[in-house]
């Protein structure tokens, strides 16, 4: 771990989190990091688009599509549409 944050939150709250951590075999940090790392990846649209672009890549490359014969295909798309 890098960072540390430090947040308020109230204390039925919190002792409400610490019981759902406990329960679940981890800590109150730990489940926290957990929410927030699911929070971020499920709204951060960027690596989302990342990781489908790096997916769809290695699919393309697993069929022996090369970046010309991509190139070569949005070539003549555009031409149609022309």
């Amino acid at each position: 771990m890098d960072k540390q944050m430090i947040v308020r939150i109230d204390t039925d709250l919190k002792e409400r989190l610490n019981r759902l951590a406990r329960n679940e075999g981890k800590t109150t940090s730990q489940l926290v990091r957990e929410l927030i790392r699911d929070y971020v990846k499920e709204r951060d649209i960027g690596a989302y688009i990342d990781g489908l672009w790096g997916r769809i890549g290695a699919k393309l490359a697993a069929r022996g599509v090369r970046p010309a014969d991509i190139k070569k295909a949005i070539a003549a798309s555009r031409k149609r549409r022309g």
